[in-house]
């Protein structure tokens, strides 16, 4: 699984590995986070699934977007995500997604994002993208307690649903770490999981220029891009992206818009 590094407090449950050689520390989280983790789901399997329990299996869940409609079984679809903000820099890339007639999914952050951006969140609401849930403090979930996901998901659940008038049914754990105590408590919420397949890792540099490399070299048909619209770096990276995949033929939609005519099953974890 493609997990993240955000400089963030460490969370109150030990890790379960010790601090060797680098290349033993790599291994052995990558063998502890596998043998956690769920099984997961691609979007594009989801709505071909869909269209096969439709009855002839083929294409026809077109979904509105701006400039027309789509059908992701037959158009070159993508998914652009937002993770951890609202931030001082998202109203600027709102702008952007607008003039370019590109929807989003939006990850949220609850403290000090959610809370101080409020307007914000009304706007990603308003604009039609998708809003999505990030926990409230950005914890590792699978390093705290089963009550304290629950209050981490549904903190969040509840003011984004003040805000914008309904909860969202996505969430994307942070650094996409998850397991099966976090499926059960998101398919309690009535939460999907969305992990990704492109990352820029836009959190280690304010490089604009490399992170549209990385997330350009990455792209590909029915991809979930990840990046964050609070790094310094990243938004002025947004155009680059979207006018060089656009130029390759793509279509971006929200990562429900991807699926359909699926619709996202909670406790399902979705990755590309």
């Amino acid at each position: 699984m493609n997990t993240l590094t955000h400089a963030e407090p460490r969370t109150r449950r030990p890790h379960r590995i010790r601090r060797t050689a680098v290349a033993a520390l790599a291994l052995a989280a990558l063998t502890a986070l596998t043998s956690c983790t769920p099984e997961t789901v691609s979007p594009a399997d989801e709505r071909a699934r869909a269209h096969e329990a439709g009855g002839d299996g083929k294409p026809g869940a077109r979904v509105k977007l701006a400039g027309g409609e789509v059908d992701c079984a037959v158009a070159k679809c993508i998914a652009l995500t937002f993770d951890g903000g609202p931030g001082k820099d998202t109203p600027a890339l709102l702008d952007l997604l607008k003039r370019e007639e590109v929807p989003a999914t939006f990850f949220l952050l609850g403290r000090k994002h959610i809370e101080k951006y409020p307007e914000t969140v009304r706007r990603i609401a308003k604009e039609g993208h998708e809003v999505a849930n990030h926990t409230w403090n950005h914890p590792r979930l699978t390093e705290i307690e089963p009550d304290e996901i629950r209050e981490e998901l549904t903190r969040t659940q509840k003011e984004i649903a003040r805000l914008t008038g309904s909860e969202p049914t996505l969430v994307r754990p942070p650094q996409g770490r998850t397991d099966d105590t976090v499926s059960e408590i998101s398919k309690e919420l009535g939460l999907s999981q969305v992990l990704w397949s492109t990352t820029a890792k836009d959190y280690a540099t304010n490089d604009s220029e490399l992170i549209t490399e990385r997330t350009l070299d990455q792209a590909g048909r029915d991809g979930v891009i990840l990046l964050h619209d609070i790094y310094q770096g990243t938004v002025p990276a947004v155009p680059g992206i979207i006018h060089a995949l656009k130029k390759d033929g793509y279509t971006f939609v929200t990562v429900p818009q991807l699926m359909a005519p699926a619709e996202p099953v909670p406790g399902t974890v979705y990755r590309p």
